[in-house]
């Protein structure tokens, strides 16, 4: 493990393995850097991959009060370590955020996306403002019920499945970064279209869905693909939102040596 320090001081915790064009890899929201170790071994035998923490997960540090900026300040300080431009890849609510960074202008060869969950038709089942629910959670010493809304309410999971959760050993660490689930939902706002940052994005751009995710991932995937200049999208049949690391690999790497 290094560490790489961001221009607010935070310190930012990156894997770095293996050799070739960099590579930094972002993850999505209830995750640490370890969400992505897997893709990160699969792209090692072609690229260097910078696999890091995002803020107030894993090894890194946290600096309040958050904003999505200090977040792209974060990637563009594991950009620097790296050493110059980098591809980018971003996963879920993370893909969210790496269309943030894209649009701020970082040096970036290219960007991929995985599942962005935004919607074209919203999510009027949420409230407006889903960090402000989070915050009142964790606030008030509730950050298991601030895990169980994420998982029943934005991912909307069956109640027996997050029953099931809470009985699992992993359970225990999905509290400890609870109070990141409100940096994810500022960053998806409302969950609409962003069609002014999605039109900002100026590097080639490359959107997934998998074949056997949520129905609304491939609508959301053609919307952003007409939005963004530069951009084409790619179905990964069979795949879930929880995608294949093996079969993920083989496509980031085509569209990166393109």
């Amino acid at each position: 493990m290094d560490t790489v320090t961001s221009s607010d001081g935070t310190r930012i915790a990156y894997d770095r393995l293996g050799d070739g064009p960099a590579v930094v890899l972002v993850s999505g929201g209830s995750t640490d850097r370890q969400a992505n170790a897997g893709l990160a071994a699969e792209l090692a035998g072609r690229h260097t991959v910078y696999n890091y923490d995002r803020r107030g997960r894993g090894d890194s540090g946290d600096t309040p009060p958050y904003a999505i900026a200090r977040e792209v300040e974060d990637i563009a300080a594991v950009i620097g370590a790296a050493g110059g431009p980098a591809n980018l890849y971003g996963t879920s609510s993370g893909a969210a955020l790496a269309m943030h960074a894209a649009a701020a202008g970082l040096p970036l060869a290219k960007l991929a996306l995985w599942e962005p969950p935004y919607s074209v038709h919203g999510r009027p089942d949420l409230p407006a403002d889903t960090a402000s629910v989070y915050r009142q959670l964790v606030d008030a010493g509730h950050r298991d019920q601030a895990v169980e809304y994420f998982m029943a309410k934005v991912v909307g999971l069956p109640p027996e499945f997050v029953a099931s959760a809470r009985q699992q050993p992993w359970w225990a660490q999905q509290e400890v970064i609870a109070h990141t689930l409100a940096y994810d939902a500022q960053i998806m706002g409302d969950y609409t279209l962003p069609v002014e940052l999605a039109r900002s994005v100026r590097v080639p751009t490359l959107i997934l869905v998998g074949g056997a995710s949520f129905g609304f991932m491939a609508q959301t995937a053609d919307a952003l693909a007409d939005l963004i200049p530069d951009a084409h999208r790619l179905t990964l049949e069979g795949q879930e939102h929880n995608v294949d690391p093996a079969v993920l690999a083989p496509a980031l790497v085509e569209f990166f040596a393109a």
